[in-house]
């Protein structure tokens, strides 16, 4: 070919590659046939001709002209990573590798080459290979975006967040408007626990393109991990204008309304089942909402449906169970709690810990569900880092923390110790993290505090931070694992000394949680193995409680209280979830032993009483020798104890304040104790006001022991006037006592703690 022809040759190619760069690929297909028909073996013609096919989606014919350009130039790097290219398309990853290792293998420096072949090792499943080929790429070329975002992704997948990250720095470091880049290092960031830095990143996402409904409702669900419901709830809104029928959406804007107390979550449900009809998770949370609102029947319904749907779906059998327990529908109960067992023992996730109390009295599956729990919900975590040591300060600064500092039961328990602890040695702090109510109490308990700190609006992490920054020397957890618990701020290691107290009666199952507020009748040297808090034995028992409880003066007749006119009156204001088969069976033989006798109880719901009634006639007892009492305010309802005669305890959740309340008016209480802290809670405080003999250990000691007392009426008024006339000279009700005790208790683990020592078990 003379040079004329190979001039017109190479201007025809250049001009076929500019038609072919500008899309106009039939154009170039004419040029590049016309150029073979001169030279067929021209093989940047048939490079190209195969780029093209590749183009238009024929890359059998590609594959065609890569192989004509190698038999013709079998060193080509360009023409085996095209070749490569095209295997990759075919979804022929194997054979694509072999033509980008030879591709490689010719021209190290070829980063297209590299970076195809980093993409084929990730489809091969070799990951490892795959992120050393985008390095290579990368290393060639550092400002190769697409192979450091892919790196990013892939290292993302492989679970390695943290590398992650840093790929996609440097994406954002070349391209600071990169949307996959941002979006992608939030997720990072959540995944390694950081949702402060993630929300960042996601709120940049939104700003460069915030019509993405997914990047609002990711935002949503950091803003949720941050303890913060009410932007994560209106992150969910701005997702679902986006995209109405995204039922996972509507789902958690409910989930976020219901952690706020919010009615409005119901129809969130509702919508998300709609759109999705077998949508478990959704059934289950409306199912919570219906329990909380205690609306009992409907809960049942939606609880039978993820029942069906799912029916592994993880705490269905607990929940199942306590909202039937709250109406006494006992169907399938022995069936459902040895479900609810086997599945502690295998160490699923089948009950909250608090439902399980109310279930079996012991010890050791207490312990284990809930340190399953807290390894699961809340693992101890060191984003605060360790505690500096301090030196001493004046006064030892006390943090009580609760969601009840209000009109509650343990706030009313709490009040007096909080007003007589010692200042002079003492500087007390409260972290309230519930709503506020503005009743008697909660305005009493806020003047009693030397500081009353509202967390309401701080996240864990901000309040465990506060009570660093204010040095609290010991923590006090009055909640646990109850409704409204913040178990995150002790897990972040609020204080150096953490205490669990009051409100959780038993093991929080938490390493960093150091002592527990016991005594010697809830916990016995053989149950010490079953908590994971060492015990702070206090003399006495472990409740405090204050002799303000005021009693109206006015006196019920029987009248008044739908009582008959003659005959026993047991009672129990025990919480209906409390209520078991066994122990209602055994209420009722003793009915049946005690002529004419009338069980007082109270219900807050009329499936409730309906269900007690129902098993009452099935034990052959008149249904309407169960009476239900309305409720009243607290010194009506300590007045109406009076026209009782013996408080029947329930088991293996015993009463608590109940009993106290039952105490402080004289009314005797008959208790069975079993292994748990929980079972033995009324044991404890009948032992600390002196009156041991109503303490049983079996069903049959308890009910002849009621049955006894019930028919020897001079026995009864006796323990009932040497309860009255103790209330007064013995332990129970002598707050001032407790409290000297308490802070000693804490004086001496603060001590312990200075002296480098680990905590221990501390007995009077």
């Amino acid at each position: 070919m003379n040079h004329a022809a190979h001039s017109q040759l190479a201007e025809a190619f250049v001009k076929a590659q500019l038609l072919q760069q500008q899309g106009q690929l039939e154009a170039a297909r004419v040029l590049y046939q016309e150029i073979l028909q001169v030279q067929p073996d021209h093989v940047d013609a048939l490079n190209a001709m195969g780029v093209l096919a590749g183009q238009s989606k024929d890359l059998q014919q590609a594959i065609h002209y890569f192989d004509r350009a190698i038999a013709l130039a079998p060193n080509n790097s360009g023409v085996h990573c095209n070749r490569g290219l095209a295997l990759r398309q075919l979804n022929r990853p194997a054979a694509a590798l072999e033509s980008l290792d030879r591709a490689v293998a010719l021209d190290p420096q070829s980063v297209i080459a590299h970076y195809s072949r980093a993409e084929t090792y990730r489809e091969l499943g070799r990951p490892e290979e795959a992120i050393a080929g985008y390095d290579a790429a990368i290393a060639i070329n550092p400002a190769f975006l697409q192979a450091a975002f892919r790196r990013g992704f892939l290292l993302q997948q492989m679970g390695r967040p943290q590398d992650a990250v840093a790929s996609y720095k440097e994406v954002i470091k070349l391209n600071p408007d990169h949307f996959d880049a941002h979006a992608n290092m939030a997720v990072s960031l959540f995944a390694l626990g950081r949702p402060g830095e993630a929300l960042a990143n996601c709120d940049r996402g939104i700003a460069l393109k915030p019509d993405q409904a997914a990047m609002h409702s990711f935002r949503g669900d950091l803003l949720r991990a941050m303890e913060r419901p009410e932007e994560a709830a209106i992150s969910y809104e701005r997702a679902i204008a986006l995209n109405p029928d995204d039922a996972d959406v509507h789902c958690d804007r409910g989930g976020v309304l219901l952690l706020l107390e919010q009615v409005e979550c119901i129809p969130c449900f509702d919508r998300a089942i709609e759109l999705k009809p077998d949508f478990s998770r959704a059934y289950f949370y409306r199912a919570n909402a219906h329990h909380y609102l205690q609306r009992f029947d409907s809960a049942t319904r939606d609880y039978k449906a993820v029942a069906t749907l799912a029916p592994d779906y993880e705490l269905l059998p607990g929940a199942r169970l306590l909202n039937s327990l709250q109406v006494c529908d006992w169907s399938d109960f022995d069936a459902l709690v040895a479900e609810v067992c086997a599945g502690i023992e295998a160490g699923k996730r089948v009950a909250h810990p608090f439902i399980v109390m109310a279930l079996t009295d012991s010890a050791r599956l207490q312990h284990k569900v809930a340190r399953d729990w807290v390894h699961h919900a809340y693992p101890a975590n060191d984003s605060l880092g360790a505690i500096a040591p301090r030196g001493r300060h004046g006064k030892l600064k006390i943090g009580y923390f609760s969601s009840d500092f209000r009109e509650h039961p343990l706030g009313r328990l709490l009040v007096e110790l909080i007003e007589i602890h010692d200042r002079s040695r003492f500087e007390i702090i409260a972290f309230s993290f519930g709503r506020k109510t503005g009743d008697d109490l909660e305005q009493r308990l806020m003047r009693a505090f030397d500081k009353f700190i509202d967390v309401r609006e701080q996240s864990s992490l901000q309040t465990a931070a506060l009570a660093r920054e204010l040095e609290i020397d010991i923590a006090v957890d009055l909640t646990g694992h109850t409704l409204g618990n913040r178990a995150r701020i002790f897990a972040l290691r609020a204080a150096p000394v953490q205490v669990n107290y009051l409100g959780y009666l038993g093991t929080t199952g938490a390493d960093y949680m150091d002592y527990i507020v016991a005594d010697h009748t809830v916990v016995t040297p053989e149950s010490e193995l079953h908590f994971s808090e060492k015990v702070i034995y206090m003399p006495g028992s472990h409740e405090v409680n204050g002799r303000d409880r005021v009693v109206a003066d006015e006196t019920f007749t029987r009248d008044e209280l739908d009582l008959p006119p003659a005959g026993v009156v047991f009672c129990c204001f025990n919480a209906s979830y409390k209520i078991l088969p066994a122990m209602f069976a055994c209420w009722m033989r003793i009915l049946k032993a005690v002529p004419e006798s009338t069980l007082l109880l109270y219900a807050r719901h009329e499936t409730t009483e309906s269900n007690l009634r129902t098993f009452a006639a099935r034990h052959g007892i008149d249904p309407q020798r169960l009476i239900f009492g309305a409720r009243l305010e607290l010194p009506e309802y300590l007045a109406r104890y009076r026209t009782t005669d013996l408080f029947l305890d329930t088991f293996p959740y015993t009463g608590g304040t109940t009993v106290s309340d039952a105490l402080w008016v004289g009314l005797p209480v008959v208790t069975m104790t079993g292994d748990s802290f929980v079972s033995r809670t009324a044991a404890s405080l009948l032992k600390a006001i002196g009156a041991p003999e109503l303490v049983t250990s079996t069903p049959a000691e308890y009910e002849q022991l009621a049955i006894d007392l019930a028919s020897n009426p001079q026995r009864l008024a006796q323990i009932r006037k040497k309860i009255e006339d103790n209330r007064l000279t013995t332990s129970l009700f002598d707050t001032t006592r407790f409290a000297r005790n308490l802070e000693a208790a804490f004086t001496a683990i603060h001590e312990r703690h200075q002296g480098g020592l680990p905590p221990d078990h501390f007995r009077f």
